[in-house]
């Protein structure tokens, strides 16, 4: 019971807080593991019983004997590192060029009117066809290979960005139109993040191609990289380090899309609520 201005009223019980939610980790789904180990057994399966020369394909098990080896000698780690600056030098050339040019093509009518004609007509072209001119250009050296990752890169991630941008809800750019927002915080708390989503997606593409680029670059008279390891271990027939080499471009590709994954739920953590 309380008093409030002499008249006798009844004190109302109080709320209790809701406890905090607990985080639940989920089991990952093994369903998602059954076709892969399926074929993995059945391809041990064939190379056993003979269906399968080991000269077209090597067993998973020789493979496994074939990383091992390259591990221990130290090839691998070195054509690893290499590849890994080829990607990364390529691939912030392409994203800072991309993502200016998307930015100036999706804010100014002029910018779209000077720069997406020549993007969409370069982005027209196949550019691992473009591998001759760029030797005439720039030589058998690291340009070729890192111009060929940056061109991957830049292209999705200019078309996700200037369409993000062109996407933004007009309601929200109004809204802060009449709450008298500048030019500038109209583009830093609006349009910037209503483009974030797409552009998110742009560079899970573009990291894609910049790992197909890589491997057509590291065919073109590398002497190191894990695209020089594949040539040479054909060279050799050795298909049980081709494999190897395969499988680490499948999972640096795993690798840096489940990043951007994991980039994508932190950043747009606004969008669950």
């Amino acid at each position: 019971m309380s008093f409030s201005t002499g008249v006798l009223t009844r004190a109302e019980p109080a709320v209790p807080e809701a406890p905090p939610r607990r985080r639940r980790w989920r089991l990952p789904n093994l369903r998602r593991w059954i076709s892969p180990l399926a074929l993995i057994a059945l391809w041990q399966i064939a190379s056993a019983t003979g269906i399968l020369s080991p000269d077209k394909l090597s067993s998973p098990w020789t493979v496994v004997q074939a990383a091992g080896e390259v591990v221990r000698s130290g090839e691998l780690g070195t054509a690893f590192a290499v590849s890994i600056g080829r990607v990364g030098a390529g691939f912030a050339l392409g994203a800072v060029a991309g993502i200016a040019l998307g930015i100036l093509a999706g804010l100014s009518r002029w910018g779209e009117a000077l720069v997406d004609p020549s993007v969409q007509m370069l982005r027209t072209l196949p550019f691992l066809g473009l591998i001759p001119l760029f030797i005439l250009w720039f030589g058998i050296g690291e340009e070729t290979k890192i111009v060929l990752v940056a061109l991957g890169v830049a292209f999705p991630l200019y078309l996700n960005v200037h369409s993000g941008i062109r996407t933004t809800d007009e309601r929200l750019v109004e809204a802060t139109r009449a709450l008298g927002f500048s030019r500038s915080e109209r583009l830093w708390h609006v349009v910037l993040p209503g483009a974030l989503p797409q552009a998110l997606v742009g560079l899970r593409q573009s990291l894609g191609l910049a790992w197909l680029a890589l491997i057509v670059g590291e065919t073109v008279n590398a002497d190191a990289g894990v695209g020089y390891l594949i040539n040479n271990a054909r060279d050799f027939l050795r298909t049980d380090v081709v494999v190897v080499g395969l499988i680490v471009y499948a999972l640096l590709g795993l690798v840096t899309d489940a990043l951007v994954r994991l980039l994508e739920r932190r950043a747009l953590r606004w969008r669950a609520r």
